[in-house]
Formats: structure tokens, sequence, C-alpha cells
């Protein structure tokens, strides 16, 4: 999976979760500051990431810096994808 690929997933498990339509987003986005995230809609998001895209994620594995934009994240599904196929 691309990173375009693994942003236009983010842009439909985050208007799920946000329950908004996001026609598009970008990269450099911040989740926090820009859509307003909280800790249950992060818990969302990652559930819907790992329903929609088969991503098994590793709480542990997860510090405050994945969530700053929408690209850290989305760096962060392609690292777990590139772990996978090892």
């Amino acid at each position: 999976m691309n990173r375009t690929d693994i942003i236009e997933h983010l842009r439909i498990a985050l208007s799920a979760v946000l329950n908004k339509e996001f026609p598009a987003i970008t990269a450099e986005l911040r989740l926090f500051e820009d859509l307003a995230l909280d800790s249950t809609s992060v818990i969302e998001l990652l559930m819907s990431l790992e329903d929609t895209i088969g991503l098994e994620i590793d709480p542990d594995d997860l510090g405050p810096e994945v969530f700053r934009t929408v690209g850290t994240l989305s760096d962060y599904v392609e690292s777990g994808f590139a772990k996978a196929a090892v």
C-alpha cells in the first residue's frame, strides 16, 4: 500500500470517526490542533484502520509523535506494512 492509498484510508476513517466529511486531506494537517481529535477519537481511528486496512497496531509502538499530523500517522502505517511484509 502506497502513501497516497494510506492517506485516502485515513481520510475515510477520519470522516467516519469525526462525523464530518473531508473531501481531501493533506499530510501537513495536524490531527489534534486542526481536526480536534481527542483520546477517544484516536482509539476509534486506530480501530477503524485495523478493520479497514488489516494492519495490526501495537499500542506500545505508539508515541505522541505518531499523531502530530496526517503525514506522521501515514508514515507509521506505512512502516507497519513494511514490517509485516518482512
